[in-house]
């Protein structure tokens, strides 16, 4: 994340409001040429009518201008960074324009770039892709994340792209950057306990990029004598819950909470484990008492005679 792409996120905020509430009255077709990517009405020009040609074409346009643009400046590492993070604008902007025409980045993929032909142009001088289309597919497991859940980053998203581009390394305002800090970390908190953070998914790709994101802003306050940045919480582990079916838990008596399961389960063992124990013992000493009873037997027997 750097001020140049966070910039272009600011601009299209301009043309097109991230909130319901706020309309600026600028023409959407204003911005540069954004009207490239839109349908061709009636007229026969092109023109984006509803929300949905809107977001398409803003997708395109974020496209172009963070990545295509700069594609011979940039790294593996960082096309697929800028992917993550045009994909969490796509989402947010479908989720509050209330599109119901998707219901994952995937079927938007199918229907308007899988087979589009500026998609699938040729790049020059990057080794890692042939096309456009493949920097895309590199991050096609990122397709299938509901929008719901990708579009809750927008929010901590868009304070950290304000968190870089607010930063002077010249004139440095610690206390700002500070304030903010704290703001980012706890909508990170909540994204890092939420029940979806499992080791491997796209929800935890896409945490993971924001953490990253963040660490080199703190990297940056840091190089500015900016040194009461906060951490971030580690990213938490994956929870494993036993599944225990409804009928049998109510049979033994036994809730359903995960915490109770293994404490009743270690409970039983233990019991288990201390009847082995005294019964051990029973048996050893019963043995003892067995020998010692024949042998005073014998001894009798032997003075009889």
């Amino acid at each position: 994340m750097d001020h140049h792409r966070c910039i272009r996120f600011g601009t299209l905020r301009v043309f097109y409001p991230d909130e319901l509430e706020n309309s600026t009255g600028i023409d959407f077709h204003g911005n540069g040429k954004i009207r490239d990517y839109c349908p061709i009405v009636d007229s026969g020009n092109k023109e984006c009518r509803t929300d949905l040609d809107k977001i398409k074409a803003g997708f395109i346009w974020l496209f172009n201008q963070i990545i295509v643009n700069k594609i011979n400046n940039l790294n593996k590492d960082q096309i697929e960074i800028f992917i993550i993070h045009i994909m969490i604008w796509f989402s947010y902007m479908l989720n509050i324009k209330n599109v119901m025409e998707f219901e994952d980045i995937n079927e938007f993929y199918d229907k308007y770039i899988k087979n589009d032909d500026e998609y699938n142009k040729s790049i020059t001088n990057v080794s890692d892709y042939n096309s456009y289309k493949e920097i895309i597919d590199k991050k096609k497991d990122l397709l299938n994340i509901n929008f719901d859940d990708i579009s809750n980053f927008y929010a901590a998203f868009k304070l950290l792209c304000s968190m870089h581009t607010d930063f002077s390394a010249n004139n440095p305002n610690c206390t700002e950057y500070i304030e903010k800090s704290n703001e980012f970390v706890s909508k990170y908190t909540s994204l890092n306990d939420d029940s979806n953070n499992i080791d491997g998914s796209s929800y935890r790709q896409v945490l993971c990029t924001l953490s990253n994101d963040y660490n080199n802003f703190k990297k940056k306050c840091n190089s500015a004598n900016c040194m009461d940045i906060p951490s971030l919480p580690p990213i938490k582990a994956t929870q494993v819950s036993v599944n225990i079916p409804e009928q049998i838990l109510q049979n033994s008596g036994v809730t359903s909470s995960s915490s109770s399961i293994p404490n009743t389960l270690i409970l039983v063992l233990s019991i288990f484990g201390a009847i082995a124990f005294f019964l051990g013992i029973s048996y050893k000493y019963s043995l003892f008492g067995f020998r010692k009873r024949s042998q005073k037997q014998h001894l009798r027997e032997m003075l009889k005679k």
